[in-house]
């Protein structure tokens, strides 16, 4: 068998092929000038003041339906978890400006969300509390 040099690909070529951003739409190039550790430093300080956080069923949802959340929605959103964790609630529904939200109580964990215009059957099962901010 006969191995030609050029059957390989060099270092460069592998990372100018898979690990530089050329597919990367404008909308994700804002998120490009933070470093990693920015990044990081900002989710985990989210995390010690207790922020809330979107399990990846939810992150789904919120892109799928266009729903954005600006900074003063969050605190709205946090401020619903923990009137829901002084009552003892475990999973709530958490209602705010035409949008809902099932929250794990403990792990302040949005586990899905949808708006007013998603859909026409809008039950809500598996919770034993709410909340309306």
């Amino acid at each position: 068998m006969d191995i030609t040099h050029e059957s390989f690909l060099s270092t460069e070529q592998i990372r100018d092929r898979f690990l530089t951003n050329k597919n990367v739409d404008t909308k994700n190039k804002a998120n490009d000038t933070a470093s990693f550790k920015d990044i990081l430093d900002k989710a985990n300080k989210a995390n010690e003041q207790g922020s809330v956080k979107f399990s990846k069923h939810a992150s789904d949802r919120l892109a799928t339906r266009d729903i954005v959340l600006d900074d003063s929605q969050i605190d709205r959103l946090n401020d619903g978890i923990a009137r829901a964790e002084m009552k003892g609630i475990k999973e709530s529904l958490v209602i705010m400006d035409k949008m809902a939200f099932i929250v794990n109580v403990k792990s302040a964990t949005v586990v899905t969300a949808l708006d007013s215009t998603t859909g026409t059957e809008q039950v809500f099962t598996n919770i034993d509390g709410a909340v309306i901010i």
